[in-house]
């Protein structure tokens, strides 16, 4: 038990570190953009007394690692600042659009995940069968193909020809739980036959490899049928990549919504962000950016911890 404490404090520490040079490589980013960041708010028209007054109200008067500090350190405390474009508190805004975020990368999760594992292990129970097979193309047609394409096409055929669902997921906070969940579905589904693959795949990859172990042949030769030999012999002792896998996707329902919630005018942090790079409001692309990549860092840190936790060899070393 203590050398799993010791590698989860090392994951620990290496997911603060990588958000650390995270947040310097958004900072620096932000600071490489072209062109006065007052003179562009302001316009061309404003006088250099009145940009040099707004520069100082900015803090833009500042040394850059003196911006970097100060940034870094309300952050830390939830102090997001102000966003640029309308003087309003940057939590207030996020706070919202961060649940609707987390909302629907849940409802697809919710729908993704249980349909991954059960196509996974009826692949791998069904190996090499025509059932297999069209599986496996569907996931792979499915994966190749970019977000925004997806949805479109789903958009023709479920919102316009057929007429089940909305075109456009417009939710809103007094918006019922039911109607929000009929609302979310298209791009839920969206999200569902991108991130869907990976999962699927690597349970049958990985139940498939444990087939030909000593004890997968000893539960053969005593008699048990597959179904049995898959789900409470080889799938138990697969459950580490499958889980590792699993988080990973997870992750990028969170981070990976930005082109989703774009193209069905979703109103969560990616279309925020949008909106706000448009706007050229920099404090709220630095603050959605932050929080997309710690929510990154900590659901890789979680794959990491909960694949240690799963492995035999580790919980039950000799």
């Amino acid at each position: 038990m203590g050398k799993i404490l010791v590698m989860v404090a090392q994951r620990l520490a290496l997911g603060l570190l990588t958000l650390f040079i995270v947040s310097l490589i958004i900072f620096l980013s932000v600071e490489l953009l072209p062109g006065d960041l007052a003179q562009e708010i302001l316009g061309q028209g404003a006088t250099p007394e009145t940009v040099a007054v707004f520069r100082h109200q900015l803090g833009l008067d500042l040394p850059a690692h003196i911006r970097y500090l100060h940034w870094l350190g309300g952050m830390l405390q939830g102090d997001f600042g102000q966003s640029l474009a309308n003087k309003r508190d940057i939590a207030e805004l996020i706070s919202g659009r961060l649940g609707n975020t987390l909302f629907l990368a849940g409802l697809a999760a919710v729908i993704s995940v249980p349909l991954a594992l059960t196509l996974g292990i009826l692949a791998a129970l069904y190996r090499n069968t025509f059932f297999d097979r069209a599986v496996n193309v569907f996931a792979l047609s499915s994966v190749s193909f970019p977000e925004f394409f997806i949805a479109y096409v789903l958009i023709l055929f479920l919102a316009v020809q057929l007429g089940w669902f909305p075109s456009i997921s417009n939710i809103g906070p007094n918006t019922e739980f039911f109607e929000r969940v009929y609302r979310s579905l298209l791009p839920a589904l969206t999200l569902t036959l991108v991130v869907m693959a990976h999962m699927m795949r690597m349970t049958r990859a990985a139940i498939i490899n444990l087939m030909a172990s000593p004890y997968i042949e000893m539960a053969r030769l005593k008699g048990l049928t597959p179904r049995r030999v898959i789900l409470h012999h080889a799938l138990p002792n697969a459950l580490s990549p499958i889980i590792n896998v699993v988080a990973l996707n997870l992750a990028y329902l969170v981070v990976g919504v930005v082109v989703v919630e774009v193209v069905f005018v979703y109103p969560g942090l990616g279309q925020l962000m949008v909106d706000s790079v448009s706007k050229r409001d920099i404090t709220v692309v630095q603050a959605c950016s932050l929080i997309f990549a710690a929510t990154y860092v900590l659901l890789n840190l979680t794959a990491d911890v909960l694949s240690i936790v799963s492995n035999p060899r580790l919980m039950h070393a000799r």
